[in-house]
């Protein structure tokens, strides 16, 4: 069985005092949450922070991007060695918003994996197609492409960890969400595409999550879909209660 997982992702949201505040409000709301895994990705400047708060917590630490290299003159990046020094057992890779406003391709996207797992953290690898490549029918081939680009050279044993979120760039922060249905047949076409490269039992070990406008309304329908193993959320994980909702609601579907 796979583990649910749920990840928030601040983007560039919460100053120190205000991720201190979110931690203080969130961890009493999920003491009794069981059969779920948690994780928060806050900024750079506050994970070091954050980390300390969520020690003896059930919560990880996650980071939102890292650069491929363990250190190096690349003014204002963050090694993953860096990351594992504050405590981070995620990291993010490949955002919607990384290969679309920072151009990151898939070959940048395939080192930062590499990286990535060298120094021990689970990347979240995120793929998706836009509004325009889904209407056009293009939505496997989008993904096939990316998947087979971004996971080039990495090996079985190192692919068995991974975690994939399968996000549909349409539905991120724009209040539409993929249909159960289609964020199911996404993630069913992603392990489909797994199991044909790399084998049944890697296929059953990745952990699929949905990410695009989740909320509590929403996300134990989701979860409930065979192939969905959790969620990574955005906007609706910067509120405490909220995001505590979310993880009830999925602790609810897994247990069902």
């Amino acid at each position: 069985m796979r583990t649910v997982l749920i990840v928030a992702n601040w983007k560039m949201h919460k100053t120190l005092d205000e991720a201190q505040a979110f931690v203080e409000a969130f961890l009493p709301h999920i003491e009794a949450i069981e059969g779920v895994e948690m994780a928060l990705a806050p900024a750079f400047t506050v994970l070091r922070d954050v980390g300390v708060a969520l020690k003896n917590s059930p919560v990880r630490l996650a980071a939102q991007n890292l650069h491929f290299a363990a250190q190096g003159a690349y003014t204002g990046e963050i090694s993953p060695l860096m990351l594992r020094d504050v405590g981070c057992s995620y990291v993010i890779v490949g955002h919607s918003e990384r290969r679309q406003y920072f151009h990151e391709d898939d070959a940048l996207i395939n080192k930062k994996l590499a990286a990535a797992f060298e120094q021990k953290l689970i990347a979240i690898l995120c793929v998706g197609e836009t509004l325009q490549e889904r209407h056009a029918g293009a939505t496997e081939r989008v993904l096939e492409r990316q998947v087979r680009a971004d996971l080039r050279e990495l090996d079985r044993q190192t692919l068995s960890q991974l975690v994939m979120a399968y996000e549909p760039i349409w539905a991120i922060g724009t209040g539409e969400t993929a249909s159960p249905a289609d964020a199911e047949q996404g993630a069913r076409f992603l392990r489909e595409l797994i199991r044909d490269r790399y084998g049944s039992q890697v296929a059953q070990s990745i952990r699929i999550l949905y990410g695009g406008s989740v909320k509590p309304e929403n996300v134990e329908e989701l979860i409930s879909q065979p192939n969905i193993d959790g969620a990574l959320v955005g906007g609706a994980s910067l509120d405490p209660q909220q995001f505590a909702q979310i993880i009830k609601a999925a602790a609810r579907a897994a247990h069902s």
